[in-house]
């Protein structure tokens, strides 16, 4: 069966990070803090974190 990325419903603002980890089978720990990372990197993560919680189906 094919891997859906879906929202997880217990993330701790959208579900993103979450959903992302579980798609690509890592740690929720390891992608919460990458993106964090980019956030303060003042890359365009932001933005891609905000079109994937619109374009992203909940769980």
């Amino acid at each position: 069966m094919a891997h859906q990325l879906t929202r997880t419903s217990d993330g701790m603002i959208a579900g993103v990070c979450g959903g992302l980890a579980r798609y690509f089978d890592l740690d929720v720990s390891l992608v919460r803090i990458a993106t964090l990372i980019l956030f303060l990197a003042g890359t365009l993560s932001l933005w891609i974190y905000i079109i994937l919680w619109l374009i992203v189906p909940k769980k």
